[in-house]
């Protein structure tokens, strides 16, 4: 059985709003790019799989919190969640 706690609204919409910081996205955004290209060395690869995965960990949170305040993520390119 699943521990219940609660917490301040705020603080919930406050995690429903992370984001990864705008140099950290742009250097993603850069290694996908490049990988793409098949211009990606063996570190940036690492740099690459480790960013992914903190991306999708990220955005399960987000999801989460979104899904208690009862809200759905927002569609588009550049989509940010609210």
């Amino acid at each position: 059985m699943a521990a219940v706690i609660s917490a301040p609204v705020e603080w919930i919409e406050s995690v429903g709003a992370l984001k990864l910081p705008d140099k950290t996205d742009r250097r993603l955004q850069e290694l996908m790019d490049r990988n793409n290209e098949g211009e990606i060395s063996d570190s940036e690869r690492r740099e690459l799989e480790a960013l992914v995965e903190l991306s999708e960990r990220l955005s399960l949170v987000r999801a989460e919190a979104l899904h208690l305040l009862g809200k759905h993520p927002r569609s588009g390119p550049a989509a940010s969640w609210s």
